[in-house]
């Protein structure tokens, strides 16, 4: 066979140009390297995806979807009513609106407490005192409410700490409003309405004089300074109702830094002064009498008729008491000072400690009414006992009896020495300024023991008044000796020509050594148709000091007769 070979060729070129070049028909070296960005895989051989990482991925996709499932299962099925109740709260929110708390106003509608501004708050007001000294006992102060980090309201109402805020913390604070607000998944309130308006609460018009208060607290507080007592206070209380006019105590604290609480340093002073400047003295604070017991005492002698009322006894300094137990020896109690001869309204004028001795607990042929007849008259004024409610529930005092005494001085007898000591206010006698001013009203009044009221108006003090059972001609005796106290005995700087005042002084040893005193002075004006009563003390003052509460007394009278002068009408 013959071959031809040209068409043979031509076939072959035909079929070369007609398939692909395989890579492995390539022959490379370093001259003919195709210039490929590799950066890009160019000229880059790529490989089929194996089975096992197809089964890799697909098991990474499978846990992300259960994964998936459980959540929306757990949120949707399992907590789905839970979460729902959750969702409603956050998208319903409930908002206090707070009341405006009551104003606290004097007598004669001056403020004493308002509501102000707080700088760091807008959905509550502050609390603003009267700037003024004399008032933080009456008028105590408020806790705010309070929120935590997060916003939340824990305490949403005013907290009165003390005075007239605590006692009538429900008449001042009202009731809070509440507000429902709706607020989107953003947190922006999309509408808001009122379900129940708040009520504000009401103002509170006390029976407090701001004026006189004030002048007495500053009288009170410039004798303190000056003589050196470590405290002192006063009430002047009507004698016909028993509303206050003035009551205050010294030292005192700011309402204002209690209430705001940011004056720690300020607040640690109050905190560690041995004055104790959170003491209501005329309330709370308790102390030896002294001499202001010493007309109860002549109330209960002439009521028992141990002593007619002119009879005289001498003082002639002292009285001495044999001993019992050693003839040889004797006790002797002394007098301030020699009286002379003295009745009962000379005893009370110049406040005769012997006289007081003898008829209180009997001396020779004198006799005396004894320790349980000290005890029943002084409690039939109103010592030994608390001298209000509320505002007023406050100490209760102490009368010293031989039960007393076996109580604290268990295996001690009674003594005719205490006695004696009894009667003259001294020995363990306890008593509030707030007691002796509703006993000494009660001498002025006619034997009626008011029930006191800080609260102008107020009538529902009287249901808890007491009448004293004693007969008006000894209460007349008694004034009689505390009106002459005045004219020419011990009480004498109260004499003035625009007032006719009746008086009782007392002044109280006090510590081991005796080398301190409580002062005080008690008493009633006008004389002849009594109005007010007061009560002064100043507390544990130098007992070589002559200068005490009846000062205070006289530039109080002196005051009031050019600045309120119808008190004293």
């Amino acid at each position: 066979m013959v071959f031809d070979w040209k068409k043979l060729m031509g076939l072959r070129g035909r079929i070369i140009q007609d398939r692909d070049i395989d890579p492995d028909e390539i022959f490379l070296d370093s001259t003919n390297l195709p210039a490929f960005n590799t950066d890009q895989f160019e000229g880059r051989l790529e490989k089929p995806i194996t089975a096992r990482t197809l089964s890799l991925a697909g098991l990474c996709f499978l846990f992300v979807f259960l994964v998936f499932a459980y959540k929306a299962w757990n949120l949707q099925v399992k907590n789905g009513l839970a979460y729902y109740d959750q969702s409603q709260d956050n998208h319903l929110s409930n908002t206090v609106i707070f009341a405006k708390r009551g104003r606290i106003l004097d007598r004669n509608g001056k403020e004493l407490a308002w509501n102000s501004t707080l700088p760091d708050t807008e959905e509550y007001l502050g609390r603003q005192y009267l700037e003024a000294p004399g008032f933080a006992h009456v008028l105590g102060y408020v806790k705010f409410p309070s929120k935590d980090d997060s916003g939340f309201y824990y305490k949403d109402v005013y907290e009165g700490q003390d005075g007239v805020e605590k006692f009538y913390n429900t008449e001042l604070a009202g009731e809070n409003g509440l507000r429902i607000v709706e607020v989107n998944a953003l947190g922006k309130i999309q509408s808001e309405s009122v379900v129940r308006p708040p009520k504000d609460g009401a103002d509170i018009t006390l029976s407090i004089d701001s004026d006189l208060q004030a002048e007495l607290y500053n009288d009170i507080s410039s004798l303190a300074h000056r003589i050196n007592f470590q405290g002192g206070a006063g009430v002047i209380m009507n004698a016909e109702n028993g509303e206050i006019l003035a009551l205050t105590s010294f030292p005192e604290y700011s309402p204002q830094i209690l209430s705001l609480g940011k004056d720690r340093d300020a607040i640690k002073r109050y905190l560690t002064d041995p004055s104790n400047a959170f003491l209501d003295r005329v309330v709370s604070g308790l102390y030896t009498p002294g001499s202001i017991i010493k007309p109860y005492i002549a109330v209960g002698a002439l009521t028992e008729n141990v002593i007619s009322p002119d009879k005289k006894i001498l003082s002639t300094g002292s009285i001495s008491i044999p001993n019992a137990y050693d003839p040889k020896l004797s006790s002797v109690f002394t007098d301030w000072r020699a009286q002379g001869w003295v009745n009962i309204k000379d005893a009370l004028s110049v406040s005769s400690d012997v006289y007081f001795y003898e008829v209180g607990g009997g001396y020779q042929d004198q006799k005396g009414i004894g320790i349980a007849n000290i005890d029943k008259y002084t409690r039939l004024f109103g010592f030994g006992s608390v001298a209000g409610q509320g505002f007023f529930a406050g100490s209760k005092g102490t009368i010293p009896n031989p039960a007393w005494k076996e109580e604290n001085f268990p295996g001690d007898p009674w003594r005719i020495g205490d006695t004696y000591h009894t009667a003259i206010g001294q020995y363990g006698f306890q008593v509030t300024p707030l007691q002796a001013v509703r006993a000494v009203a009660s001498i002025g009044n006619g034997g009626h023991l008011l029930s006191p009221t800080l609260i102008s108006g107020d009538k529902s003090n009287v249901s808890n008044n007491q009448t004293v059972p004693i007969s008006d001609s000894t209460l007349q005796i008694v004034r009689e000796g505390m009106r002459q106290g005045v004219l020419t005995g011990i009480s004498k700087g109260l004499n003035i020509p625009s007032v006719e005042v009746a008086s009782k002084t007392g002044t109280a040893e006090l510590g081991t050594k005796k080398q301190f005193v409580n002062s005080w002075v008690t008493g009633f004006f006008p004389y002849e148709h009594p109005k007010y009563a007061f009560a002064i003390l100043m507390e544990k003052g130098p007992s070589t000091n002559t200068v005490g509460a009846l000062s205070v007394m006289r530039q109080l009278l002196d005051w009031m007769t050019l600045h309120t002068p119808d008190y004293l009408k």
